[in-house]
């Protein structure tokens, strides 16, 4: 894939985000990052302080219902893509950059086009659903190569 140079590259998933600036060319990318952030990345067994509720029964009727089980580490997770496409929408308002490239596991990719605004759309290049967070940049310089537009 040929990425433009000034490009900005979003790779992310629930935890953590990185930005990056290809200060190479289109076809010798060379990123650089911008900014980075990340955050707790707990179980969720971890974040929740009881057991779902319990719906008592009606006297002489059916039996109470358990109260459906909450994901707080998905919620943790959403909310932290959505922290990020408002990133990028506020970066993309103040013309900060041309084009966008996003690599991001596939729900947060998912999360995070919920949350794009008209310009953020309109400076997508590409969406990678991967997770590439945890790698070094040469690897993620190298799957932008090998990606079939």
């Amino acid at each position: 894939m040929r990425v433009p140079h000034d490009s900005y590259v979003l790779v992310a998933d629930g935890a953590k985000m990185l930005f990056f600036r290809n200060e190479g060319d289109a076809t010798a990318i060379n990123l650089q990052v911008v900014a980075a952030e990340q955050q707790r990345d707990d179980y969720d067994r971890d974040i929740k302080t009881d057991q779902a509720g319990q719906k008592p029964g009606i006297p002489g009727g059916p039996g109470g219902s358990t109260a459906g089980e909450t994901d707080f580490h998905q919620q943790a997770e959403d909310r932290f893509a959505k922290e990020a496409a408002e990133r990028i929408n506020r970066a993309a308002l103040a013309g900060t950059f041309e084009d966008l490239i996003v690599i991001a596991s596939p729900k947060t990719l998912g999360e995070l086009r919920k949350h794009y605004g008209k310009q953020v759309q309109d400076k997508i290049r590409a969406e990678i659903a991967k997770d590439l967070t945890g790698h070094p940049v040469d690897r993620i310089e190298a799957a932008l190569e090998s990606h079939e537009e």
